[in-house]
Formats: C-alpha cells, sequence, structure tokens
C-alpha cells in the first residue's frame, strides 16, 4: 500500500468551525505512523488467517490421496474422487474469494453506474436454482450509483447464506428510506445471537451452525458483502427477522434524481412470488 504524504496538520483539522474557532484536532507523524502499524498487523493478520485456511485444505486432500496410496484394495475410488473433488471446490472458493478481496483493495476497476436495484434482484433470482423460493417485495426505481457485479455478488452471498439457514422462507425487500436505498434479505432459520453479530463480518469467521451447514464454506461470503458496501460509502449490518432468523440490511446513498430517470421504465416481467410495495 502506498502511503499518502504525511502532513503536520490535517485540511480538515485546521478548518474554522461553524463557531469560528480553529479545531484542536491534529494529525502529528507519530498519528500517522500508529495508523500504518495498525494497517500493517492487519493485512499481516489476514495474510496468515488466508494461509492457514489454504494449507488445511491442501492438508485434507493430501491425507485422503496418502490414506488411499497406501490402501489401495480398501479404497472406494469413486468415494475418494468426491471426496477430493469437494476439496478443491474449497480451494477455489477460497481463492476466488482471496483475489476479490485483492481487487477491491486495489481499488475499483470499474467505474460505477445507476443501478436499479429492483432489476438487478430479479436478474440474480432468475440465474439461481435454490432450495427454497425466494418472496420478493420490490419498491421500484429504487436506484443507487455502483458497480454492478459488485453489488450483484453481494446480493449472491447474502442470499447464498439465507438459503443455508433458512428453513421455509427467504424474502428479499427492496425500498426507499430518506436520501438512502435499503435492501434486506431475511429467513427463518435460527438467526444470529446478538453478540455474534459483528463477528461474524470478520474474515474467516465460521460459527458453529455454519460449519455443520456446510462444511465447504469459506468464511468469507459476509466480509466481502460488508467490504462491498462499505465500498459503496454504504453499510451492512445483521439484525433478527419477524420470523426470528436472520435479517440483514443493506443500506447505499441513493443516486442523484437524473440517474433515477434514466432507469425508470426498464423493470422486466415480474416473478409469480413478487409483491410490488408502492
Amino acid at each position: 500500500m502506498t502511503a499518502r504524504p504525511t502532513r503536520l496538520y490535517d485540511r480538515e483539522a485546521s478548518r474554522p468551525s461553524d463557531d469560528g474557532r480553529t479545531r484542536s484536532a491534529i494529525r502529528t507523524p507519530s498519528d500517522k505512523m500508529r495508523e500504518l502499524k495498525r494497517e500493517l498487523q492487519k493485512k499481516r493478520r489476514f495474510a496468515s488467517d488466508a494461509s492457514h485456511e489454504l494449507r488445511t485444505a491442501v492438508a485434507g486432500l493430501r491425507v485422503q490421496l496418502e490414506e488411499a496410496s497406501l490402501h489401495p484394495d480398501e479404497t472406494d475410488v469413486g468415494d475418494l474422487l468426491a471426496r477430493a473433488l469437494r476439496e478443491i471446490d474449497r480451494l477455489n472458493a477460497i481463492i476466488t474469494d482471496l483475489r476479490l478481496l485483492a481487487e477491491m483493495e486495489a481499488g475499483p476497476p470499474i467505474k460505477p453506474q445507476p443501478v436499479d436495484l429492483a432489476g438487478l434482484v430479479r436478474d440474480e433470482i432468475a440465474h439461481r436454482t435454490d432450495r427454497i423460493a425466494v418472496l420478493v417485495r420490490l419498491e421500484p426505481t429504487v436506484t443507487v450509483q455502483a458497480i454492478p457485479i459488485r453489488i450483484g455478488r453481494l446480493l449472491t452471498n447474502l442470499l447464498d447464506n439465507a438459503q443455508r439457514h433458512g428453513r421455509h422462507l427467504v424474502e428479499i425487500r427492496v425500498r426507499r428510506d430518506g436520501d438512502h436505498a435499503e435492501l434486506t434479505v431475511t429467513d427463518d432459520g435460527d438467526g444470529v445471537a446478538e453478540s455474534e453479530r459483528e463477528r461474524i463480518f470478520q474474515r474467516f469467521t465460521r460459527l458453529k451452525a455454519a460449519r455443520h451447514l456446510d462444511h465447504a464454506g469459506t468464511g468469507l461470503g459476509l466480509a466481502i458483502a460488508r467490504d462491498i458496501a462499505q465500498a459503496h460509502a454504504g453499510s451492512l449490518h445483521a439484525g433478527e427477522s419477524d420470523t426470528g432468523g436472520a435479517r440483514f440490511v443493506l443500506r447505499l446513498p441513493l443516486a442523484d434524481p437524473a440517474a433515477t430517470a434514466a432507469t425508470a421504465g426498464r423493470s422486466a416481467g415480474r416473478n409469480p412470488q413478487e409483491v410490488t410495495d408502492s
């Protein structure tokens, strides 16, 4: 990471406040150095966690192959290949997620554009084959300035999580809330304990229930989703749904009115499960 030139006084700190007094907050070289050290420690910890996850997956695959090599007559080749392929899929998922995180930290390679959240939801639902039918409640022409592929990935991660934990219900809602767009994904599973609702957004964090339901998960899906939200000047947090399951709330700034007008009238045919909020 290339550090910006150190300044003795932050521009914002030296600007007079509303009552005419100069702000007292001063950013010294020591402050900047501490900030850089924290960022370096964070990157080192992430690199350590990532290498641990990759080594674990490789070690599991190696143990299976070595066991088969030592006892070929006792090995079910079909079962061995199935388990090996699952481990390879897990490795591929980890590598894909790590690459996405690296791309995001390097900066967006694609220029943001007006995105109709309702249309994005319909497109995502159309190409999925889910265990639980998704109920959608969409307010029309809720437009944000965003990178479509990134917001699509965020939605995919939230839906994958809801499908993993839900029993009979997964719902997506899109609406305006003041000067923000709000997208919520809820399920009727066991939910997330209040004490764990921030921890689940940490990289490589997998709660016991998630490990039980999906052994191949990477522990990066929700972390990536929050990183994408924050990269778009938005937020993502977890709460409790009306059914007692999990409720994930994404909030993004609305696009300017001209962008909203440009996306109006582009909505596709509605899914029979869709309820449009007016």
